[in-house]
């Protein structure tokens, strides 16, 4: 199960990392420390008094200095943590947080779209704190449940813009390092490797607004309020956008368990560029709806409703429901998540290969993707 946000605690709980009162052992250890100290105390007025206990001693103070490689995990921090941003929200029942970065100088800001949508979606307010602690407004220029990803815009200038790296050319077992706001504590550093790519993820904080992500896999500690933080490699440049985390199936929202899941920021910079030129974000489509209660190995058209949207490009190829699609582009497909999160990470007019098995004879068809209609 995969939990992409969790709200604010409940302030009047209390903090959750106050120390526990002190056991009756623990206060028995305090009152003999305490009457250790008065007994030195005495000991040392008494001999005070009659003469000097101890030698004078000259203290020595060090002024060393520790070299932090640039590309050290500090190093990296130092550079990254300036451009990393925590997003608070508030809607009139209840408030959420999240992480975003600066991606342009005059104030644009990257992040998930499952961050600020109850605020949108509500009329609610969007807070953008700066690693310096200046807090801004945050105005939506756009926003897309499908990517889950959204930018947004501050009246500010000037800002150190992160920059991006090439997710295409990441490798599984790459160091990674996470940044963001986890459970709302900003500025937080966790690092990790790139466990796995290509994972078929499905989230989305509501029955209406589902997203695929073709994600990238970490080890890296991500928690709630991660999502939207960037995911940035041995070198400081941004490969992901932390977006979700897995769970062991538990009810309630759970912490990291080295299970966390990024969108490919090559797909991510591609959806920011539309939002902030169009204000919308458009995806490829093959034209077809698929039956999500196969259970057999890939994607099959569905066999009820419109399994083949007139016009599409399936239908212009001679694909029928009931087809079962087991490639993509030369990528085995084994279920309908992989194959919507293979088509969303083209782009549209990409010309692509699918083969589908029809009565159990394996065929394959060429044709253009499209743009999904909105």
């Amino acid at each position: 199960m995969i939990f992409p946000r969790v709200k604010n605690p409940n302030p009047a709980s209390g903090a959750w990392w106050q120390a526990p009162a002190p056991s009756k052992s623990a206060k028995g250890n305090l009152v003999l420390i305490a009457l250790l100290a008065g007994s030195l105390g005495g000991f040392l007025g008494v001999n005070a008094a009659g003469g000097s206990l101890f030698r004078e001693v000259n203290l020595v103070s060090s002024t060393s200095t520790i070299e932090r490689a640039p590309d050290s995990v500090a190093g990296i921090a130092q550079r990254v943590l300036p451009s990393v941003v925590s997003i608070n929200t508030r809607t009139l029942n209840s408030g959420g947080s999240g992480s975003g970065f600066v991606i342009d100088s005059n104030g644009y800001i990257l992040t998930n779209n499952h961050v600020i949508s109850d605020a949108v979606i509500s009329g609610g307010k969007i807070q953008v704190t700066l690693n310096d602690g200046t807090t801004y407004t945050g105005k939506v220029i756009g926003r897309d449940a499908s990517f889950d990803l959204a930018v947004l815009k501050i009246d500010a200038i000037g800002l150190k813009a992160l920059q991006f790296g090439d997710s295409d050319k990441i490798a599984v077992g790459d160091a990674v390092i996470a940044i963001g706001s986890p459970l709302g504590l900003s500025g937080t550093v966790t690092t990790g490797i790139i466990s796995a790519k290509d994972r078929a993820v499905t989230t989305g904080d509501s029955r209406t607004e589902s997203s695929f992500i073709n994600a990238l896999q970490t080890d890296a500690a991500i928690n709630p309020g991660n999502s939207g933080g960037p995911l940035v490699d041995s070198t400081g440049a941004v490969i992901g956008i932390n977006s979700a985390i897995a769970s062991l199936g538990t009810t309630s929202q759970a912490g990291s368990i080295g299970l966390g899941f990024a969108i490919p920021i090559n797909q991510g910079r591609k959806i920011a560029d539309q939002l902030i030129k169009y204000g919308v974000a458009t995806y490829p489509v093959v034209g077809i709806s698929l039956d999500v209660n196969y259970m057999g190995v890939g994607a099959q058209i569905s066999t009820s409703g419109t399994g083949i949207l007139p016009g599409s490009p399936a239908q212009k190829a001679g694909l029928k429901a009931g087809d079962v699609i087991i490639e993509f582009d030369g990528k085995k497909i084994n279920s309908p998540e992989e194959l919507i999160v293979s088509v969303r990470s083209k782009n549209v007019g990409d010309r692509v290969t699918l083969v589908f098995v029809r009565d159990g004879v394996e065929k394959s068809v060429t044709l253009n993707l499209i743009a999904a209609k909105k």
